[in-house]
């Protein structure tokens, strides 16, 4: 990877986790900050956009139902998304491995969790500094310097993500991204902790999974139609885009029907009061 690409990878870091760059949470952490979006980005600064994005789809499987409660954070995405992705793409890509198969799947998962757990402690790091400028605000206003407000508001922020952001993104990418190279190229993959690695990461995204199925879920009976989806999807080979199709097909279909339900039954009772009039 050249200084270039790690730079750019570093900026788009530092754009998605500030809130003043991003117009919000919303675009930024809750959009480009996500693994897949952020494959797309990576891919082009590292010139291969279906092979980052290959590595991106187990990491966004794994994180696909985290959220921030209340500034509370398992895992920062931002780390895994511009550190994770490049870092697992040129190991999976100098151990010789299918992007598209198990072990680079596996091997991308435990990266994410690895990188996940850098990344909180740069989320909170920031969040420290951020507060240091918060202080500092305070006692500006304590003195009628008003103008401090904006400058806590929009400017210090910036510096708090181009040190805690920008900055380790692009030197743990600029130099990781060799150190991972030598490593995967001389390593082998059939050797046991390497299988033990592959295999931890390949059962990850089925924590992801749980936790979504855990949010959306209401009652036990609604996890048939998850494990009939996935039968359905798993038996007729269906792609991500075919399955979402059939889904959404099911889901019309489950709607029309809701609705024919409730207008049928309203139906009913008019006819009951024409008759008794």
């Amino acid at each position: 990877m050249s200084l270039i690409q790690a730079i750019l990878i570093g900026l788009m870091s530092c754009t998605a986790a500030s809130t003043i760059a991003c117009l919000g949470t919303t675009v930024g952490n809750y959009t480009l900050n996500r693994p897949l979006v952020a494959s797309l980005f990576v891919g082009l600064i590292l010139g291969d956009v279906p092979g980052c994005i290959l590595v991106g789809m187990p990491m966004q499987v794994m994180w696909i139902a985290l959220v921030t409660p209340g500034g509370t954070v398992a895992s920062d995405l931002r780390a895994v998304s511009y550190i994770g992705i490049p870092l697992a793409y040129v190991g999976a890509k100098a151990a010789g491995m299918d992007l598209a198969g198990k072990d680079a799947a596996g091997l991308a998962s435990s990266i994410s969790a690895m990188t996940g757990v850098i990344g909180i402690t740069l989320f909170y790091g920031t969040a420290m500094m951020n507060l240091i400028w918060q202080h500092i605000g305070w006692a500006r206003l304590d003195k009628g310097d008003l103008g401090i407000i904006g400058k806590v508001d929009a400017l210090f922020p910036l510096i708090s993500h181009f040190v805690l952001s920008f900055l380790p993104v692009t030197l743990l990418c600029y130099y990781g991204a060799d150190a991972v190279t030598e490593i995967f190229a001389s390593l082998k993959t059939d050797v046991w902790y390497v299988k033990a690695l592959i295999t931890v990461g390949a059962v990850l995204p089925a924590v992801g999974i749980a936790i979504l199925l855990k949010s959306v879920v209401t009652k036990t009976t609604d996890l048939i139609f998850f494990a009939f989806g996935f039968a359905l999807a798993k038996s007729m080979g269906l792609t991500l885009i075919a399955a979402t199709a059939v889904g959404a097909v099911f889901a019309l279909i489950n709607y029309q029907l809701t609705m024919v339900k409730a207008g049928g039954g309203g139906a009913a009772i008019d006819d009951d009061d024409e008759e008794d009039i």
